[in-house]
């Protein structure tokens, strides 16, 4: 007697449980949902911002004429952005031609100087820039091509396709992309002043470690972590098995500690 009202009470409880999962999953369903469109709001709005100025330099007309990246499924952009410069629209007019921008004038280099050594070149205005003063003038200039330039002599546009951490779906791990970059016009270097350059991909799209840290600690068994990081899947399936009997809900507090699980985007935490 005392067995059958144990079975009893023991199916109760799971029925119980197996409801009450199914309401929480549901109401993460529409928390998840109402947090998305918020957060794809605000990296729509930064997109946007992001292929306004993806040209690399400060010139609006650079920007006019850029193509987005495009992916493989490697992760790594197969198409970069345009190198198109129209000088009549970026050299201003009515400017001593010595205080020219780089883009705006032509230089004879000493290819054989020793790397990094400054040196001095002969400059003068491109055929269609118009400027006042000698046409011929002198420049100083650190002995370097242009893509040897550091990271802050350089605009250089982004991206947010590519995926950081899919292992399993992408190689390398961590991916790089093509990105199209400019000599800033301060700066005198040899060689080409578009190029491209391979970089990492370091972008996010608003997800919080310490969000997902915090809900994969108390609400684990439930699959909240993996409902927030949008694998939506093992979501329901840690739900529906309590979590893996604990072991699941261990494991994932593990690698969202240690940053190995991270958004199914591919992006970064905040």
């Amino acid at each position: 007697m005392a067995t059958h009202q144990k079975d009893f009470l023991l199916k109760r409880a799971l029925v119980s449980w197996h409801i009450l999962s199914m309401i929480l999953f549901v109401f993460t369903l529409s928390v998840c949902g109402a947090m998305s469109s918020a957060t794809e709001s605000g990296v729509d709005k930064v997109s946007s911002d992001m292929d306004l100025g993806s040209t690399s330099t400060p010139n609006p007309v650079l920007s006019n004429n850029t193509t987005s990246n495009e992916t493989d499924d490697t992760g790594t952009s197969s198409k970069a952005a345009s190198c198109y410069l129209d000088v009549n629209e970026v050299c201003p007019e009515n400017v001593k031609c010595s205080l020219l921008g780089a883009e705006c004038i032509d230089c004879d280099f000493n290819t054989s100087c020793p790397y990094g050594s400054i040196q001095k070149a002969t400059c003068s205005p491109k055929p269609n820039v118009t400027c006042e003063g000698a046409r011929k003038f002198e420049r100083e200039y650190h002995c370097r091509y242009c893509y040897q330039l550091p990271e802050w002599q350089t605009w250089c546009n982004q991206t947010t396709d590519c995926a950081l951490n899919k292992p399993r779906e992408y190689w390398p791990a961590r991916p790089f992309f093509i990105s199209t970059c400019w000599a800033k016009s301060e700066f005198l270097c040899m060689g080409r002043r578009c190029f491209h350059k391979q970089v990492s991909c370091n972008w996010s799209n608003g997800y919080k470690w310490s969000k997902a840290m915090l809900y994969s600690i108390f609400l684990g068994g439930f699959g909240v972590d993996r409902f927030y990081l949008r694998y939506w899947m093992q979501g329901i399936g840690k739900l529906l098995s309590f979590g893996g009997l604990g072991v699941w809900t261990l494991v994932d507090v593990i690698l969202i500690g240690v940053g190995y699980l991270g958004p199914s985007d591919g992006s970064l935490y905040i």
